[in-house]
């Protein structure tokens, strides 16, 4: 008889997270790892499950004090003495500095990875985990279906991506946040509530109010992540094919500049030379900066192609880069840069 599949409040066994851990933190481990602990279930729930394996690798977990909240120092000793409970070392790490008024979420976020990153390079580390579930997952999905993201940002959050040298590693990605609140609650692991996850200022805490509205029409969380599946896979494929259109269509040109066929850009699908002109702009060096989506199709789609249809010059400033096109050649160089 097959067994049932796990309710979307069911605890982790201790089988089920061994078996998601055990790549990282088992004997074929090649390096130690740290947590990301902050000290809620998910989170928590991650050093629980990483201490019952256990690890065959040095393992560090670390808690980032952003500072915006006066319990947030007692909040991260609260994890150091549960790691210490768990046998495990613990680092605070604090976000120093003036605060952001505006984006503060995202600021807040950036500064967190540099901080866990500079913290792995100094320990060895070769992987940081963090406790990202399948509700961060379809959230991600939501916010970037609202701020008009295309292939790349509906892939959502990855499995497992680099970190400037280090895996960034999200194990319980596919597991309901339920799952691991009742792991916590299974096993007696005390965790915090951040109130910042209620507050109607950030659009993510928003997005958390009307899920249940969207999940009772059909769009539920496991629907959202397994968009974001199938939008990796396009994006890789699509990667792919514009790596190789690039590398076909780049013609000779001076040391500081990109120069690309233009009637062979003009005759790619729209997708594929969008996709093109974004590498290339990539491709300029540490100038060149990432450009929206909207951006980008508005000055290829609206300009630079008709211009090539055309036959007529055209310059224009996109991502750091000056695009000029010119005698079936479109050449990309890198905007000089500008005085204070």
């Amino acid at each position: 008889m097959r067994p049932r599949p796990p309710a979307e409040d069911d605890p982790l066994g201790l089988a089920e997270s061994a078996e998601r851990l055990a790549p990282w933190l088992g004997p074929a481990a090649r390096a130690g790892v740290v947590l990301a602990v902050s000290g809620g279930p998910d989170s928590t729930a991650l050093m629980g499950c990483a201490a019952c394996l256990p690890p065959a690798v040095p393992v560090l977990v670390a808690t980032v004090d952003h500072g915006l909240r006066p319990e947030s120092f007692a909040e991260a000793e609260a994890v150091a003495r549960a790691a210490e409970a768990h046998g495990l070392p613990h680092r605070r790490l604090a976000w120093r500095g003036d605060k952001p008024r505006t984006g503060l979420q995202e600021a807040a976020r950036a500064a967190r990875y540099c901080l866990l990153r500079a913290l792995a390079r100094e320990v060895g580390a070769g992987a940081l985990l963090t406790a990202h579930t399948l509700d961060d997952q379809a959230e991600t999905v939501l916010m970037r279906l609202c701020a008009g993201s295309g292939p790349a940002g509906l892939g959502g959050i990855e499995p497992v991506r680099d970190l400037g040298g280090i895996a960034l590693v999200r194990p319980f990605l596919d597991i309901p946040k339920a799952r691991l609140v009742a792991t916590c609650a299974a096993r007696g692991w005390a965790f915090a509530t951040d109130p910042g996850n209620r507050d109607p200022r950030f659009a993510r805490a928003r997005l958390r109010r009307v899920m249940p509205l969207l999940a009772a029409e059909g769009l539920t969380p496991a629907r959202l992540a397994r968009l974001a599946e199938r939008e990796r896979r396009t994006e890789a494929a699509l990667a792919a094919v514009a790596q190789a259109a690039l590398r076909t269509l780049t013609r000779s040109a001076p040391a500081s500049a990109l120069a690309l066929d233009a009637p062979g850009l003009a005759a790619l699908p729209p997708a594929v030379a969008l996709r093109v002109m974004a590498d290339a702009i990539t491709a300029l060096g540490a100038q060149a900066r990432p450009v929206r989506l909207e951006r980008l199709e508005g000055a290829l789609l609206g300009r630079l192609l008709p211009a090539i249809a055309e036959g007529r010059a055209l310059r224009l400033t996109l991502g750091g880069a000056l695009i000029a096109v010119s005698q079936d050649l479109l050449t990309l160089r890198a905007e000089p840069p500008r005085r204070r």
